[in-house]
C-alpha cells in the first residue's frame, strides 16, 4: 500500500511540511512536484495527498501546477483517493472549476463546524492550525462543503462521489514544526487541543481499505 505525498512548496526553504505529511501517513513516498517526475498514472498508487504551498493558484502559470490540475481530474475519473491540503484544497476545487480570492494572512488556531459525519474527518476535534492567505470562495464542480468557520463558507470539501477530499487547515502542522512560521501564533488555544493530525490517518485507512 503506497500513498503519494506531493509536495507543492515552491520555496525551498519552506518545505518543514510535506515532510511532516509524510511522517503521519507512514507507508508513503514523498515527492518534491517541482522537481518531478509528474505522475503519468495516477492509479499506481493507492491514495495521493497534495500539500500545501506558498504560491497562489490563481497567478500561477507554472506548468507543474496545471499538470496538477489534470491529475485532479484523473484521480477523479479513475476513483484513486485524493486528499488536498491548504494549497491543495484549493488546486482541487479550482482544478473543477471553483473560485479561490486572495483574503487576508492567518497563521494560528482556528475552531471550524463540522456539517455532517465524514470519515476523514472522524475524531478531528474543532480547533486545527491554519497558514493560509486565500480562501475558496466557489466551490469546484460536483464538491460539497463538509465544515465551515467563521471566515471560510467552504473550509472543508469533499466530492459527491469519488473519494475526494480537502482541508484548508494543515493536519500535519505540530509542536514539531511550530517554530517555522516567524508570524504563527497559538493564540488562545494550545496542541492538547488539536487533533487535526487524525485527517491524514483516517485518509491513509480510507486508502488501504480500497477504493
Amino acid at each position: 500500500m503506497t500513498v503519494l505525498v506531493l509536495d507543492d512548496e515552491v520555496q525551498p526553504e519552506y518545505r518543514y511540511l510535506g515532510p511532516e505529511i509524510d511522517r503521519i501517513a507512514g507507508d508513503s513516498e514523498y515527492r518534491v512536484a517541482l522537481e518531478g517526475p509528474d505522475v503519468d498514472d495516477p492509479t499506481q498508487y493507492d491514495g495521493i495527498i497534495i500539500s500545501g504551498s506558498t504560491a497562489s493558484v490563481y497567478d500561477t502559470d507554472n506548468e507543474v501546477f496545471d499538470r496538477q490540475q489534470r491529475l485532479v481530474r484523473e484521480c477523479i475519473d479513475a476513483s484513486v483517493p485524493l486528499l488536498g491540503i491548504c494549497f491543495g484544497h484549493q488546486l482541487v476545487n479550482y482544478a473543477l472549476g471553483g473560485e479561490v480570492r486572495e483574503d487576508r494572512r492567518r497563521a494560528t488556531f482556528v475552531e471550524m463546524t463540522v456539517t455532517g459525519d465524514d470519515p476523514v474527518l472522524s475524531g478531528v476535534e474543532p480547533i486545527v492550525p491554519v497558514l493560509h492567505s486565500d480562501l475558496v470562495t466557489e466551490l469546484g464542480r460536483d464538491l460539497r462543503t463538509i465544515a465551515t468557520t467563521d471566515y471560510s463558507e467552504h473550509f472543508c470539501t469533499r466530492h459527491e462521489t469519488e473519494p475526494v477530499w480537502t482541508v484548508q487547515y494543515h493536519p500535519e502542522f505540530t509542536e514539531r514544526v511550530e517554530g517555522n512560521p516567524s508570524d504563527w501564533s497559538r493564540g488562545g488555544h494550545d496542541f492538547s487541543e488539536c487533533t487535526a493530525a487524525k485527517t491524514i490517518e483516517n485518509f491513509v485507512e480510507i486508502c488501504q481499505n480500497g477504493r
